[in-house]
């Protein structure tokens, strides 16, 4: 997975400082992003503190490798249903 260059202090902040009177483009300007990377962050991460991400990427990731393990059993049960409907 690709590391943001971005802390997760600050992408739970920046969305917060246009209510301050910052300027979207200023912020794009000042941090190096797109408006819609600030969109994308505000609609994710609106009004969130930072032990919340910390604690909705480790739930991210339990659930990816929850997936895989799921993967990984079924395609097992499918070759296990093959061999058993040869033999009979």
């Amino acid at each position: 997975m690709k590391k943001s260059r971005f802390t997760e202090h600050q992408i739970v902040n920046i969305p917060n400082e246009p209510e301050a009177g910052v300027p979207i483009n200023e912020l794009a300007r000042q941090y190096g992003f797109g408006r819609s990377t600030f969109y994308k962050w505000k609609s994710k991460y609106g009004g969130m503190q930072v032990s919340e991400l910390k604690r909705l990427r480790e739930l991210e990731a339990e659930s990816r490798r929850l997936k895989q393990m799921y993967a990984d059993l079924s395609l097992q049960h499918q070759a296990l249903k093959e061999i058993v409907e040869k033999k009979l």
